[in-house]
């Protein structure tokens, strides 16, 4: 039986697992893809503390190193279910097999929305980006499309057109549905056009390069192209929470409704990073979700709470 039991393998996950091991816990971090979650997209980042600029596969592999040099075992298995039984939890995972431990950390991630057309894939890490803060600053003095029209579309906007020649915000809907004063402040700048009314039809390639999109307009069924050299996808996160929900309180998006202390309402397991209701959702506020939890589940371990 293992003292913590981290599901996801994102910053906060490995965190976890760090803060864990270092407090003399027995870890186990099970992971459904590859370590170092969403930032792995990221072929270049800039705001990470202590590194001038790494790839997010660079960086997801010094802490993989780093975790396991200090005793972590790792499974790259798919969580399917958690068990509460008291002082003893069992993860189960799609692959059949089961694990035991004494706290589980769900630290579970979220994943980016996405389009699903032809090539978005390929293009993803290369020009096609999810995260201005992250990757706004390769294309300082070009053109970029931002695709939505809610909130957190606008605010990629906003960010972006300090930095860019031009933004072209490309909303499906006739209006947009951020907040009004991000309107305000977006459509005041002058290097921004907006496209409302638009649907994302197909991503325009040269030599496997994205050259720019291509939009229907949806009250007359009419094509466009618009050139651009980025774009930056902003049509929502998907929460994975639902397994969980028996052990966790869900909020109505579906991310976990737990606070800062990253507590759930089943004694022994916490949450951490993205999956969590927050405002930020940024490598450093995962990391330190993963150190909250980890150090509350010591704390468990220990008697303390």
């Amino acid at each position: 039986m293992y003292d913590m039991i981290v599901i996801g393998g994102g910053p906060a996950g490995m965190t976890a697992a760090l803060y864990g091991l270092r407090n003399g816990k027995s870890v186990l971090v099970l992971e459904k893809a590859g370590f170092g979650g969403q930032i792995t997209h990221s072929p270049q980042v800039e705001n990470i503390p202590g590194f001038a600029s790494l790839s997010g596969n660079e960086f997801a592999d010094k802490f993989l190193e780093q975790i396991l040099a200090q005793g972590a075992e790792v499974e790259l298995e798919t969580a399917a279910e958690v068990l509460d039984e008291g002082d003893r939890k069992i993860v189960r995972t799609e692959e059949g097999n089961t694990f035991e431990g004494r706290t589980v950390i769900l630290a579970t991630g979220v994943k980016h929305r996405m389009t699903g057309l032809p090539g978005e894939e390929e293009l993803v890490g290369n020009s096609i980006s999810f995260c201005a803060v992250c990757d706004g600053d390769f294309y300082k003095g070009k053109t970029v499309a931002v695709v939505g029209g809610g909130n957190s579309a606008l605010q990629e906007a906003i960010l972006l057109a300090g930095k860019c020649k031009e933004v072209i915000v490309v909303q499906d809907l006739d209006f947009f549905t951020g907040e009004q004063r991000l309107q305000e402040i977006l459509f005041a700048k002058p290097n921004v056009r907006t496209m409302t009314g638009m649907r994302l039809e197909g991503y325009l390639r040269k030599d496997g390069e994205l050259t720019g999109l291509q939009v229907r307009k949806t009250a007359t069924g009419e094509t466009s192209e618009i050139p651009c050299d980025g774009v930056f996808l902003a049509i929502g996160l998907i929460p994975e929470n639902e397994p969980y929900r028996a052990l966790a309180e869900l909020d109505e998006r579906g991310y976990f409704a737990s606070g800062e202390d990253c507590r759930t309402k089943t004694r022994g397991i916490f949450c951490a990073g993205d999956c969590r209701r927050k405002n930020v959702r940024q490598v450093t506020t995962a990391t330190a979700d993963g150190a909250v939890a980890a150090l509350a589940a010591c704390r468990y371990l220990d008697g303390q709470e």
